[in-house]
């Protein structure tokens, strides 16, 4: 997938600055698909050329001009066709898991702290994600949502992103047990064998 195609589906939510589409990507869409503002402000200008979305300039007394960009019908065309095309099987490169691997012959009690500090992130993110949900439902329970709601596509993938982050603190809370359970035994090994 390119930041393309990430970019077109954020825009179904309405018209946005480049400033609020970063704002939207850290939100909602960071867990499926990281841009900085500046990939993000490059992919506006190609697709703007390429007449998939359209800018206009909105003029502020206090604040410099903002851009503001929309979908056009070709960039809902693209969309359409995007989503009839299967996707690329998801590839995982997970610098802590090669870490994890490797910890047997490298520093273990780094390598735990590294798992714990991604425990800390996951929280954090399922608090934004509980907020964001939170904000989505609007007081209404999620059947209610799921049934009116006039797009479902941003609550799915939020449950992904949440689900997601879920499994991370399921795994950490393992990972952490085994390796607290190692170091213990390996602490009381060479006692053992010294009072013997």
């Amino acid at each position: 997938m390119s930041l393309k195609h990430a970019v077109l589906a954020a825009l179904l939510e309405g018209e946005a600055s480049g400033y609020d589409l970063a704002k939207i990507f850290d939100v909602s869409v960071a867990n499926f698909w990281a841009a900085t503002p500046q990939q993000l402000y490059r992919e506006l200008e190609r697709l703007a050329e390429a007449g998939l979305i359209t800018a206009r300039v909105v003029e502020q007394e206090r604040r410099p001009n903002k851009r503001m960009f929309s979908l056009t019908e070709p960039g809902r065309r693209d969309l359409v066709a995007y989503t009839s095309t299967p996707p690329r099987p998801s590839a995982v490169r997970d610098e802590l898991m090669v870490q994890v691997q490797a910890c047997d012959e490298g520093d273990t009690a780094a390598v735990r702290e590294f798992v714990a500090q991604r425990m800390e992130t996951a929280r954090a993110k399922l608090a934004r994600y509980d907020r964001l949900r939170e904000w989505m439902l609007g007081g209404r329970d999620e059947d209610a949502y799921l049934a009116e709601a006039e797009r479902i596509g941003p609550y799915l993938t939020l449950m992904r992103g949440r689900f997601f982050e879920e499994e991370n603190l399921r795994w950490g809370e393992r990972a952490l047990a085994v390796l607290d359970r190692r170091a213990a035994a390996r602490t009381t090994a060479p006692e053992a064998a010294h009072r013997g």
